[in-house]
């Protein structure tokens, strides 16, 4: 059964009930009422027939016990009167000649251990409301009242009642259904918002919740911003599968060069007959580097690939120690570079082995465009690190896109390179909630600055943050990754 058809039930019997229950105690109301003043009008009659008096002559009724005759109000019932002895004998009736039931009650009340006893009973086939009262004297006095129009009343009633309760129920009927129309309609729109959602993956899709901030209100909302973010969530993992398939693309592209050269002096070198032992010792040379770019670029993919997946385990890191290693290490490779430092002591959270590739990355990009004995200025002040070369600079078209993924202007086409290094420097910026940033330098060259969430340490503080010392230092010269 739809949950509409069982909410507008469960109205209508609700207003059922209510209905009957208001019913019920109408009826029991009006019939205590009327009941009631039957009882009194007994009761009234009984004691004005006692005060007459004289209805008998010496105790215990005697066969001169006499009735005055009842008064009969006009268009009133008649009134049934008999007269009881103390052992329960008839003594004598009045008005209508019809004999009265009398049970044990009554002769209890005659022998006046009882006052009153009332009661319904059946006389000469009709419905009656029956008193039995104690005498002064002795003896007690039975008068009974046909209840004819009392039941005519409360048969009208009960029918009234029954219809009432039928139209309340039909009532309660069609308002069930229009108040579950009504509160359900937001329900209804989600429904089938979720379904159109279901069908046609169309996010774009909204509830209008309406005004209020009632439950289903609320529920609108609530789906509401489920929608938003669901489509932000396929938005970005839409952008993810595009950018993946690019860095696909790209990938290809940039292993097809060195593959290709590598496959030529291969081939070339199958036939050592025809090439001298200098030719064979200059493509062997050749192809060693081919094989190191190569490594190098595959190293460079698998860094770029997995830099946004994998997890950070961040711990406090002394930058300045980290740099410093970085830039000694480079020294020992670039022995016709001069590198100058000023560090600031620092302490960042972060992993270690990210920040020293991308340290290492950054000093690579400038000793590739510094000049012969040319000086590279490495400078940490605060949680910025700015590294300096002194090179030809880059073309103002080229800043935007430096940090891009394969990216390489004409100038670096000339040196050797993959075009990933300074996009896994942006890649570990935005995982330690930093970033990073290119400018012409004053004076010639280009100046790039890694800002990181940091904390610069006053001099009583160096010495507690220690950079990690029992771990394996990357070298950025090398064709691996580090994991």
């Amino acid at each position: 059964m739809p949950f509409r058809r069982r909410l507008a039930l469960a109205a209508a019997a609700a207003v059922a009930v209510a209905v009957l229950l208001a019913s019920v105690a109408t009826y029991v109301l009006v019939r205590g009422q009327l009941r009631g003043e039957i009882d009194e009008s007994l009761q009234t009659r009984a004691a004005g027939i006692t005060d007459t008096g004289r209805v008998v002559h010496g105790p215990g009724f005697g066969p001169p016990g006499r009735i005055p005759p009842p008064k009969v109000e006009v268009g009133g019932p008649v009134p049934f009167v008999q007269l009881l002895g103390e052992n329960g004998q008839v003594l004598g009736r009045g008005g209508e000649q019809v004999r009265l039931p009398v049970e044990a009650r009554d002769i209890r009340s005659a022998r006046g251990e009882d006052d009153t006893a009332l009661r319904d009973a059946q006389v000469d086939g009709q419905h009656v409301r029956m008193l039995t009262a104690s005498l002064p004297g002795g003896g007690a006095i039975q008068i009974a009242r046909s209840l004819d129009e009392v039941d005519q009343v409360l048969g009208d009633l009960r029918l009234i009642l029954a219809g009432v309760l039928l139209l309340g129920i039909a009532f309660a009927l069609v308002l069930g259904r229009f108040v579950a129309r009504t509160a359900l309609g937001p329900v209804e729109r989600l429904t089938e918002a979720s379904e159109h959602v279901a069908a046609t993956k169309d996010l774009s899709r909204r509830i209008d919740g309406g005004a209020g901030d009632d439950e289903l209100g609320r529920l609108a909302d609530s789906f509401n911003t489920m929608l938003d973010a669901l489509e932000g969530t396929m938005a970005a993992l839409d952008s993810s599968l595009h950018a993946q398939r690019q860095l696909v693309a790209d990938a290809s592209h940039e292993l097809r060069t060195p593959l290709t050269s590598l496959r030529t002096n291969i081939e070339v070198l199958r036939d050592p007959d025809g090439l001298s032992s200098g030719q064979r010792r200059e493509l062997l040379d050749d192809v060693a580097t081919q094989l190191d770019e190569l490594g190098g670029l595959v190293g460079d993919l698998i860094e770029i690939a997995r830099g946004d997946d994998r997890r950070l385990e961040p711990q406090d890191v002394r930058l300045d120690e980290l740099v410093a290693e970085v830039v000694d290490r480079r020294r020992r490779y670039s022995r016709d570079l001069r590198f100058e430092t000023e560090l600031e002591p620092t302490v960042v959270e972060g992993a270690p082995e990210r920040l020293e590739r991308a340290v290492a990355n950054l000093l690579d990009n400038a000793a590739k465009f510094s000049p012969p004995r040319g000086v590279v200025e490495v400078a940490l002040e605060g949680s910025e690190l700015s590294v300096r070369d002194h090179g030809p600079g880059i073309d103002p078209l080229d800043l935007p896109h430096v940090f891009d993924r394969f990216y390489r202007s004409a100038a670096a086409r000339a040196v050797p390179g993959s075009g990933l290094g300074l996009a896994i420097v942006r890649q570990t910026a935005e995982a330690h909630g930093g970033d990073v940033s290119v400018e012409p330098a004053e004076g010639g060259g280009t100046v790039f600055r890694l800002r990181l969430p940091g904390q610069p340490l006053g001099e009583e503080a160096v010495g507690l943050a220690k950079y990690p010392e029992n771990r394996e230092p990357s070298d950025r010269l090398s064709s691996l990754p580090l994991h």
